[in-house]
């Protein structure tokens, strides 16, 4: 007997990257939870939402966190792909993970190109981030626009396919599409183009045959009533600069939970 395997959850977070300064995580973090602790708790039981705070204010972020008892994840912009060692400078998943850190993004463009990280670092991070219990939430993007969407799934191959090896089988994946050329865009890609590379990306061998979930997300200057037009393709959104306005970030929590 064929069973259906159950929903996927929707996931909605953001990165501050390295716009705030420590106060001002700790006041945004602040304002974010009063905000959404005004929602029914049943509407964010739907969903899972997350924070990426630099790395000095992972632990206390995941304290103001649990101090609220609200089901948001702390996590983290990077780490190393590797636990421990003599790597200075660098951060250890199994230090985020005992920080309160439970999602690591990974192989974001920024990463790929300022510090010249290329697919098997990413895949490499991925891995330690995944063996150390944290959920790894792996940016793939192509870098020139274009209006064929074969091409950007074909270029984006590598990218996912790097990851799924390095991976356990079983062990839980996010994917966060993120076309380079929209990243700090005024608008986001076509609604047409991000499901058909969406898509794309969950027709591919290594993520149709995972027995793992597999999530798809959108980021890429994504905003307000984006995921109400994409939400039969997508699984969520991963924001940037737009969501950090609290308001607009909750608001969109609301719209991905509703829709």
């Amino acid at each position: 007997m064929t069973t259906t395997p159950p929903p996927r959850r929707r996931l909605v977070g953001l990165s501050s990257k390295m716009y705030f300064s420590y106060d001002k995580t700790q006041n945004y973090t602040t304002d974010v939870l009063a905000r959404l602790s005004t929602l029914p708790p049943e509407l964010l039981a739907r969903i899972d939402v997350f924070i990426l705070p630099d790395f000095v204010t992972v632990g206390a972020t995941a304290a103001q966190v649990r101090a609220t008892g609200l089901p948001v994840w702390t996590g983290a912009q990077d780490c190393h792909w590797e636990d421990s060692g003599s790597f200075t400078g660098e951060v250890s998943p199994s230090v985020l993970r005992a920080a309160g850190a439970r999602i690591v993004a990974v192989g974001h463009a920024e990463r790929r190109r300022l510090f010249g990280e290329d697919d098997a670092v990413t895949a490499a991070k991925a891995a330690a981030a995944s063996r150390n219990g944290l959920v790894p939430l792996v940016c793939v993007g192509e870098k020139t626009r274009s209006d064929d969407t074969a091409a950007a799934v074909d270029e984006c191959r590598p990218q996912v396919e790097a990851v799924a090896r390095a991976l356990a089988d079983d062990a839980e994946l996010v994917l966060a599409y993120e076309p380079v050329w929209a990243i700090g865009a005024a608008e986001p890609a076509g609604d047409a183009h991000i499901l058909a590379v969406v898509a794309g990306l969950r027709a591919l061998d290594c993520v149709r045959d995972r027995k793992g979930t597999t999530r798809v997300v959108y980021g890429g200057s994504a905003g307000p009533g984006l995921f109400e037009r994409l939400k039969t393709g997508l699984d969520g959104l991963f924001l940037g600069r737009f969501a950090h306005d609290p308001d607009r970030f909750v608001q969109t929590v609301k719209e991905v939970a509703e829709a």
